[in-house]
């Protein structure tokens, strides 16, 4: 009997992914653990590895398609002694059966909408049950779920303006939304049977589905967003628009924090081991989080989540974008196994290798682009979490040192609140711990 080799859920956020490169072909011979495919999910690219034996009959999904959903057939494997021709067909004479059901519900609402001759004025009322009914025949049918019509707010307000019933539109948006378009091309119509049940939170919502900017006619090169980078959008328009911000910036001596780092580099030399300045930098924003854990949570909506350890996501840079890999547990590590962790994981994630349990979670984040010259920016939270630490370059700034003036190597460091669970005499509470941290760096390797 055939197998069905499905798209698999390659993270617990995962709903469908793009099938990036197939590392099988047609005819080949597979067994349990070989690698079949590159998948990319909506944070890395990874390996999806055979669990059955067999040899593959059919590739269902070619590489490079995007949109690919979660327990969709990618391919066919015949099972051992099974004929692949006979396991190639199977699929392709049971997949059109749906579309041959399709057509039932049609022949049948007449006897349905019957009764209803009588009364034509009623038929307006009567349309959106039989259209449901039939929709399992176009592609995206009206865009329903249970009883309510997904809709953008500007297209339920236009809608209502102009009299168009929402539950006889098929939507042209994400997931079968629908949209301004949608309505602007639809004739007036009987008043909507849903107008009434829109909630006042939903008709003032800005409109999402937006038309995109026009193209200048000016010499350019267009490039297809990863899902990393939609990803990467998508949370980041959602950090800014749903969690309040609020940033706190504190000016950090560095010298003592570099002098340290150079008597350690020594003394590790022989383990191979070289300490960065941001090694150090997260172990003092962990310790910092454990010393003022009211800044070491997560906001819910009904809940305030407390960790009681700090476990670090770091942004990298890779070439699909940024991706924020985890040192677990940074508060009870020592600063060379951080380095030692940290260059393991920086080195993943530009190969997109990194596991999902390796990037998903954290209870805050760093983001350090002093490497840059970069003197100071405010960093945008990453949800849920609940803060994220900015740091910017070091350099030699004019310093007040026991009422003197001198010439120090100074750093501007930014956090960045949700302010919903982090109160703003909170968060200056961490940024002063983490300086005295910075300043005194004998103190985080107590």
């Amino acid at each position: 009997m055939p197998i069905e080799i499905k798209m698999p859920a390659l993270s617990p956020t995962m709903e469908e992914g793009t099938l990036a490169k197939w590392l099988v072909k047609a005819g080949d011979t597979v067994k349990s653990g070989d690698l079949m495919a590159e998948i990319e999910t909506d944070k890395a690219t990874m390996e999806f590895e055979a669990v059955d034996e067999g040899v593959i009959a059919e590739i269902v999904v070619t590489e490079g398609t995007d949109n690919v959903k979660v327990g969709a057939v990618i391919a066919i494997l015949a099972s051992e002694g099974e004929d692949a021709s006979t396991a190639k067909a199977a699929p392709a004479t049971s997949a059109p059966a749906p579309a041959k059901v399709a057509p039932a519900p049609a022949t049948e609402e007449p006897k349905a909408a019957a009764p209803e001759k009588e009364a034509p004025k009623q038929e307006a009322k009567a349309a959106p049950a039989a259209v449901p009914a039939a929709a399992p025949a176009p592609t995206p049918a009206p865009a329903a779920s249970g009883d309510r019509v997904k809709a953008s707010p500007l297209a339920r307000r236009l809608a209502a303006e102009k009299g168009v019933e929402l539950s006889a539109l098929a939507g042209s948006g994400p997931n079968g939304r629908i949209v301004k378009a949608d309505v602007d091309g639809a004739k007036p119509g009987a008043a909507p049977a849903q107008a009434g049940t829109v909630s006042a939170a939903e008709a003032p919502a800005p409109a999402v589905a937006a038309k995109p900017a026009a193209i200048p006619d000016i010499p350019h090169e267009a490039t297809k967003l990863s899902n990393v980078r939609k990803t990467i959008a998508r949370r980041l328009t959602e950090s800014k628009q749903t969690v309040p911000h609020i940033y706190l910036t504190v000016d950090i001596r560095l010298d003592a924090l570099l002098k340290l780092r150079g008597e350690l580099n020594k003394s590790l030399e022989t383990r191979g081991v070289k300490l960065s300045v941001n090694d150090l930098i997260i172990k003092a924003l962990a310790a910092s989080l454990i010393a003022v854990p009211k800044c070491n949570v997560m906001f819910t909506p009904d809940q305030l989540i407390s960790f009681s350890r700090a476990d670090i996501s770091v942004a990298v840079s890779t070439p699909s974008g940024l991706i924020t890999p985890i040192v677990a547990n940074a508060n009870g590590k020592g600063v060379a196994a951080i380095s030692t962790e940290m260059k393991d994981l920086a080195a993943r994630a530009r190969d997109n290798k990194l596991k999902p349990e390796e990037y998903q979670g954290g209870t805050a984040s760093l983001s350090n682009m002093g490497m840059f010259g970069i003197k100071q920016f405010e960093a945008v939270i990453n949800p849920p979490q609940g803060m994220i630490m900015a740091i910017g370059a070091g350099e030699k700034r004019p310093y007040v040192i026991d009422d003197a003036l001198a010439v120090a190597t100074v750093m501007s460091a930014t956090g960045s609140f949700d302010h919903r669970a982090i109160d703003g005499a909170d968060g200056a509470e961490l940024m002063q711990a983490f300086k005295a941290l910075i300043e005194n760096p004998l103190g985080m390797l107590a």
